[in-house]
């Protein structure tokens, strides 16, 4: 049973242990380019560029937020939170969605209606490109970085389930970012060219509300995600069974009801195991089995450190 055990344990990746370099790779690259671009909108006047620039900036603020959440997660337990902090994380992942929905779609949506109101030409498109393609690079090696730490939890977990069934909201909050930078970045470029081209300054402008549009659709899934974790998600099916064929191995065990579960962090599972015994139990045979089940179920799933056993019997 042990073995059979294992094999289910084994093939769920979804909760791996996440590494940070994802996020320092993004939090690099976010400054420096935040930088550049800022220099690159105050030369030539572009509103797209100063789009990104605040793009960039926020970004990596949310780097920043998501290691501060990281950190408070790993306080241990007191008096005032006997389960731990486990929830910083997912607060705030929840903080970081609604800065990239108020602060970066909000200001790049208004700077673009600002310019196509007041329109004014750029004066030098050359340096806009120059720093569009270093950004480019920077949020390519970072994007690279993200996708393949998601697809070493992931493992052969379609995309968009292992998003849905993640509990580590900085692997796909940090991936999400870097798509919408990549893409943020070829509008901008379109914007800046067209304009220039075609000598409309209005497109520039429209290239900015593009920008926010994008933003503000990363921000709502990444917050409806980010609210599903705070909000206490169950653990994963596989995981539940798991923990039910453990319990019911014991010969004294009658039956095992539903688990009730939750995460509290990536890595932190608390579980309520509603156990029925035999009526014929002793005292002593029961308490065994709930100790060889409390043993098992944490060596088999060490995420989960939280585990009660309610006793019943028929």
């Amino acid at each position: 049973m042990l073995d059979e055990v294992n094999i289910v344990g084994s093939n769920y990746k979804i909760n791996m242990p996440a590494s940070k370099t994802p996020i320092y790779s993004a939090l690099a690259a976010n400054f420096a380019i935040a930088i550049t671009k800022f220099i690159a909108a105050f030369i030539t006047g572009s509103s797209a560029m100063i789009s990104e620039g605040i793009h960039s900036l926020v970004d990596a603020s949310n780097e920043l937020l998501l290691l501060l959440g990281i950190q408070k997660s790993k306080k241990p337990p007191d008096a005032t939170r006997p389960f731990g902090y486990g929830k910083e994380l997912y607060f705030w992942a929840f903080i970081v969605s609604l800065m990239i929905f108020g602060i970066g779609g909000g200001i790049s949506f208004y700077e673009g209606v600002t310019h196509i109101q007041h329109p004014h030409a750029i004066k030098d498109p050359f340096w806009n490109y120059i720093v569009l393609g270093i950004a480019f690079t920077f949020d390519g090696i970072s994007c690279i970085t993200a996708v393949r730490e998601f697809n070493r939890q992931r493992g052969a977990t379609p995309f968009w389930a292992a998003v849905k069934r993640s509990k580590d909201p900085t692997t796909f909050v940090v991936l999400f970012e870097d798509v919408a930078d990549l893409l943020g970045l070829v509008v901008a470029f379109l914007g800046i060219y067209l304009g220039h081209m075609f000598n409309n300054p209005a497109l520039d402008g429209v290239a900015s509300i593009v920008i926010g549009l994008i933003l503000t659709s990363v921000s709502m899934l990444l917050a409806r995600e980010s609210r599903s974790l705070l909000m206490g998600e169950s653990a994963d099916k596989k995981i539940l069974d798991s923990v039910i064929k453990i319990a019911e191995a014991e010969p004294v065990v009658v039956k095992v009801d539903p688990p009730l579960s939750m995460y509290l962090a990536p890595e932190e599972i608390v579980l309520v195991l509603i156990t029925e015994f035999e009526k014929t139990s002793t005292t002593i045979e029961v308490t065994d089995a709930m100790e060889r089940i409390r043993k098992t179920i944490k060596q088999i799933h060490p995420s989960i450190k939280q585990l009660f056993i309610q006793a019943q019997t028929t």
